[in-house]
């Protein structure tokens, strides 16, 4: 019989089952499209070995007068401005405490009686200035507990870890005995209404020695808050100098002695930054999770606690940012990469600038800055639907006169305002029900004017769209969009493989991303139940076609003013994508299992069974690094469709689906042809690759195919 080509259409289709299918891709994982043929997709490569703190939600990158290309990344814990692969923290102070308004408290005791390796309670001689919560010594055992009752520290972890130069190290267990000495990790500052929560960061200066193991120089220093205490008192963990740039404990930490009993002196100052955020979106139930009345009596009533989230923009050379439900800050780019922002309220001249928002957008069209869901002009009560924008040129005067175009507007459909995106010669403005086009009308007729233009539509997040050759692309809560001039559902192919499987506690961390150099679009988000993000999904708008996988990113950025498209990672790392072939996230070469499997088809009419004898594939590997690079070629036949892939319980008795099990080659650069002896009616056909230095691209194959019995 002559050789047939196995022809499939481009794009991966899971609206239908596997036979509607036919003729097409049925399922994948690191594969994209190119010219209608699949392939593996791409590597990535970390920009550096440094590190930043928390889980990156943003990206921007811009270039200053002086030729820095920068790039800016928030975290749930931190503001960054990224240079040359180091990660200056320009996190904005909240607030600055005047001398001697902070002091701090430590402790030591010893044990009462003998502690056995398991005793989940220790009860010491002395608990004064222990902290509610902490972490012990005692001999070489770290022992961390939960409360204190008297004398009694209860919920004890035994065996717990410390940081030793920024390794988390764990102790052992183990049996003390009355007398042992119990020195605290943990030490208390007191500051009167600090307004601090757990994780929040404070450096302090000015600190003397409490006159023991912890010296003046260890305290003066950036530290991470630990707990929460009262509305005066927080604690954190001692901890020797920091060797590293970034400090999250990252030095050894240090437990205090009955030596060190002072407080600090009388010139400590504290200066703290802006309140972190969460990680995820944290659903909170019970009795004070929501506002007052918001449930019936008695009944505990549930909110959702959101992940942080920034957006920011270059103005000019300087950077203005701010996170969800925050102020306003601004970088000023002609200072030093540690120069911290500010909020754009302290700057000279500042006249009614929003001090709560949902996101932040500068305007392609004569530079203004605007606030999406701020506050009322002269109120700090939050409208989600208002929008304000500043004069133009001007980021500081926000306070509408005759003599300047500042200004704002309310939008009606809706309740709250969710994304915001420059689009051509347009603002485009997504509430949680419709889309709006906010374009520049000029001073005198209201500056900005507000256009209905999509309704009954959704949005997954603020990050969730992109614009990409004219169009603008975003996933909605169960379907995607696209707005072109009108506002109209996204054809997709794997609209119910996605929506069906999807976290949807979790919107708020779905991101798009745009890969110009293949033309897609990605989307990142969490499925099923999970928190962090798993899995992705990719639209090819040139061919008008999708594909999906699993990735763990947080944050994406297209190339432009960098070579290759950038992305933040759960490792506190950002990685340049399509650079390589592996993955290299932690500077050693790893696989990146890509695989796609057909749709099943029909090996003749469908009717008779066949025997396909041999393959002739159609494999590229043109720009494998591998001496040998190979594939793996599996053919999974079918006795009828629908019948799944089992394996028979004889060649001639009871037919279980399968006439003959699957058949998996190796296809390498010399392969020519594949032996092959699978016969069925029907066939699908996968190629996946799992060991480094691979590239592949699939062609064409061609199968050798006659009619045949059963056996």
């Amino acid at each position: 019989m002559p050789l047939k080509k196995l022809l499939l259409k481009p794009g991966v289709n899971r609206e239908n089952t596997r036979y509607t299918n036919e003729g097409g891709w049925y399922e994948c994982d690191n594969v994209r499209f190119r010219q209608g043929t699949p392939e593996k997709i791409g590597g990535w490569t970390r920009i550096s070995s440094s590190t930043y703190l928390g889980i990156a939600r943003s990206l921007f990158n811009w270039i200053t007068l002086g030729s820095q290309n920068l790039v800016a990344l928030g975290t749930h814990l931190k503001f960054y401005v990224e240079s040359g692969g180091g990660y200056n923290d320009i996190t904005p102070l909240r607030v600055t405490t005047s001398a001697g308004d902070v002091t701090f408290s430590s402790s030591a005791s010893t044990i009462s009686s003998n502690i056995t390796a398991s005793a989940t309670t220790i009860t010491i001689a002395n608990s004064t200035g222990f902290p509610i919560a902490g972490k012990i010594l005692i001999d070489s055992e770290v022992i961390s507990y939960t409360s204190i009752t008297n004398n009694t520290l209860n919920g004890c972890t035994r065996g717990a870890s410390k940081v030793v130069t920024g390794t988390s190290t764990s102790t052992t267990a183990a049996t003390h005995s009355s007398g042992a000495t119990v020195n605290c990790f943990t030490l208390i500052v007191t500051d009167n209404s600090h307004g601090a929560l757990v994780n929040d960061f404070v450096t302090f200066s000015g600190a003397a020695t409490l006159g023991g193991d912890v010296s003046a120089v260890m305290l003066n220093q950036e530290y991470k808050i630990q707990a929460v205490e009262t509305a005066n008192t927080y604690t954190i963990h001692a901890k020797s100098v920091a060797s590293q740039t970034i400090t999250d404990d990252n030095s050894t930490e240090t437990p205090a002695t009955s030596s060190d009993s002072s407080n600090g002196g009388s010139s400590v100052v504290g200066a703290y930054q802006i309140n972190t955020g969460a990680s995820s979106a944290n659903t909170r139930i019970g009795w004070g999770a929501s506002g007052w009345g918001a449930g019936g009596w008695n009944v505990g009533e549930g909110d959702t606690e959101t992940l942080r989230i920034w957006t920011q923009q270059n103005f000019g050379e300087d950077l203005i940012f701010g996170h969800r439900d925050g102020d306003i800050f601004y970088w000023d780019a002609s200072g030093t990469l540690t120069d911290r922002a500010v909020k754009l309220s302290s700057k000279a001249g500042a006249s009614d600038v929003p001090t709560v928002q949902n996101l932040i957008l500068i305007s392609d069209i004569s530079r203004f800055v605007f606030c999406f869901g701020a506050n009322v002009l002269g109120s700090a009560t939050k409208d989600p639907m208002l929008i304000r924008w500043s004069d133009q040129e001007d980021a500081t005067n926000w306070t509408p006169a005759a003599t300047n175009q500042a200004g704002s507007l309310r939008l009606s459909r809706g309740t709250e305002i969710v994304g915001a995106s420059q689009s051509r010669q347009e603002v485009l403005v997504w509430t949680d029900s419709s889309l709006y086009s906010l374009q520049y009308v000029g001073a005198g007729s209201g500056v900005w004017s507000a256009t209905l233009v999509g309704e009954q539509t959704s949005i997954a997040s603020q990050n969730s769209v992109a614009y990409a050759n004219g169009v603008s692309y975003w996933m909605g809560k169960d379907k995607f969009y696209q707005y072109d001039g009108r506002t109209q559902p996204l054809p997709c192919d794997l609209r119910r493989h996605v929506f069906t499987d999807f976290n949807t506690d979790q919107y708020n961390q779905v991101f798009s991303g745009n890969n110009e150099a293949f033309n897609e679009v990605w989307w990142f988000y969490c499925s099923g139940s999970a928190t962090a993000i798993d899995r992705y999904v990719v639209y090819n708008y040139l061919e008008g076609i999708w594909y999906y996988g699993s990735m763990a990113r947080t944050a994406w950025l297209d190339s432009g003013l960098r070579s290759f498209p950038l992305a933040a990672t759960y490792n506190s790392l950002l990685v340049d994508h399509e650079n390589g072939i592996d993955d290299n996230e932690t500077g050693t070469a790893a696989a990146i299992p890509a695989f796609i499997t057909s749709s099943d088809f029909d090996l003749d009419d469908g009717h008779q069974f066949m025997l396909m004898s041999r393959v002739v594939p159609d494999v590229s590997f043109e720009g494998s690094t591998a001496s040998s690079p190979v594939v793996n070629m599996t053919f999974f036949p079918l006795a009828s469709s629908g019948s799944g892939y089992n394996s028979p319980v004889s060649e001639s008795g009871v037919n279980t689906g399968t006439v003959t099990r699957s058949a998996t080659s190796p296809v390498e650069v010399y392969t020519d042809q594949i032996h092959t002896r699978v016969r069925g009616r029907q066939l699908s056909m996968k190629i996946e690759s799992s060991t480094t230095g691979v590239q592949w691209q699939l062609g064409a194959p061609r199968g050798d195919r006659r009619a045949d019995g059963r056996r």
